[in-house]
């Protein structure tokens, strides 16, 4: 592929890969303004957050197998246009139930780009180059959290906060064009593969029965749980704590974000020399430090705004290697069905952070005590898993790939 066109792919593949997280980050400033205009309670429209994500979730294990027979793009396109049509529904919503459900099958039209995305950097790019390539991914998407809400905050503030949707409206528009002109097909649609529930099931369980992808897509979807803990918490965190006002929270969420962004595109420096699962092992124990040190701040008091900003930075920074090599890994034994394979471990990523944002909102008991103890529970268990699932992924696993190999299934060894 040739260097021009490699940029306007990962580009591309960058923008369908950051629809889910600019949905999410976009209107977290509008929180408050949303309340008030639909007359209901921050925490009543937390849960549209919550619903998106189970949204994303639930979609990820639909497209997975229809990107598998019918290729890339058509599945792509129907997403997208779901994701169009929902977003101007989101502009017109008269209360916050109704706010909610739109808000689910938004998510149904975003996780389209984001399956599509993995299962393209998988059928266009060398496995020894998929992290690098998620690496750069990473670079669109975390440039997200930084526009994201510092736009969010200031549409809210000077237009209202349904000209944020009309914004997602036109990056959905934007999208679609790019990813109709710059993207190439990818793998061929197999019209062998069955969308009956019993192969489709049983496709998802071979996948997730392989000792690497269930050892890196889980320990990876339990991580980043850490970061939609920090997602469903922080508003109330730095805007109904310590009172910063809309556009102070999104100046901070984008301060915060640069420590995703400068790890990521390290990651791709230090992939020249170390493999990834050493970064993947070392990112995971950071974490793990950081998650301990801000539960401890904050249960005993000892954090200020400024101290909670620098260790949550660090916290995310591990993300930016965390993410782009826990997904490389998981992904690297498949080639014929990478698509289910990109979706459940979508799914389990969305579906693990929608139950923990959902616990944030519950266990809320305004302090930030519930935000920095699902982060700080989110990186010990993770890095707990990892440890337990690398005595899985030995010679015996390699066998039972290669087994599956040769009875079709469509593992690459």
């Amino acid at each position: 592929m040739k260097i021009r066109n490699s940029f306007r792919v990962i580009f591309t593949l960058g923008l369908l890969s950051a629809i889910g997280p600019f949905s999410i980050d976009m209107y977290l400033p509008g929180f408050p303004d949303i309340a008030k205009s639909l007359h209901t309670t921050v925490g009543h429209i937390g849960l549209s957050l919550s619903s998106f994500f189970v949204g994303i979730s639930v979609g990820q294990l639909i497209y997975g197998p229809l990107l598998d027979r019918y290729g890339r793009k058509i599945p792509l396109y129907i997403g997208l246009a779901i994701y169009f049509l929902s977003s101007v529904w989101c502009v017109f919503v008269g209360d916050a139930n109704t706010l909610i459900f739109a808000r689910f099958v938004q998510a149904l039209g975003s996780c389209a780009g984001m399956v599509a995305a993995r299962a393209l950097v998988r059928d266009i790019f060398p496995v020894k180059e998929n992290a690098k390539v998620f690496s750069l991914l990473m670079l669109v998407v975390a440039v997200s959290p930084i526009v994201a809400p510092t736009v969010g905050g200031y549409i809210s503030s000077w237009l209202g906060w349904h000209y944020i949707f009309v914004v997602l409206t036109i990056i959905a528009a934007i999208t679609f064009l790019f990813s109709y002109t710059w993207l190439p097909q990818g793998m061929k649609p197999d019209k062998s593969i069955s969308l009956k529930p019993a192969p489709i099931f049983r496709g998802f369980l071979n996948v997730s029965k392989v000792p690497v992808f269930y050892t890196y897509a889980l320990s990876g979807a339990i991580a980043s749980s850490g970061l939609y803990s920090y997602l469903a918490g922080s508003p109330h965190v730095f805007m109904g704590i310590y009172g910063v006002n809309e556009r102070e929270y999104g100046r901070i969420f984008a301060f915060i974000s640069l420590g995703l962004i400068g790890c990521s595109q390290l990651n791709t420096l230090l992939l020249r020399k170390y493999s990834s699962e050493k970064i993947t092992m070392v990112a995971l124990a950071c974490q793990v430090v950081t998650g301990v040190a801000l539960l401890a701040g904050t249960w005993f008091n000892w954090l200020g705004l400024y101290s909670t900003i620098g260790i949550i930075w660090i916290f995310l920074g591990t993300q930016g290697f965390a993410f782009p090599n826990t997904s490389a890994l998981a992904l690297s034994p498949f080639t014929r069905n990478a698509g289910s394979a990109s979706a459940l471990m979508g799914a389990v990523q969305l579906g693990v952070g929608a139950f923990v944002t959902s616990l944030v909102g519950i266990m809320d008991n305004d302090t930030a005590i519930p935000m920095a103890f699902f982060m700080c529970a989110c990186a010990v268990l993770s890095f707990v898993v990892l440890l337990i699932g690398r005595h899985f992924i030995s010679k015996e696993s390699d066998e039972h790939i290669r087994g599956m190999i040769h009875s079709g299934i469509g593992f690459k060894d």
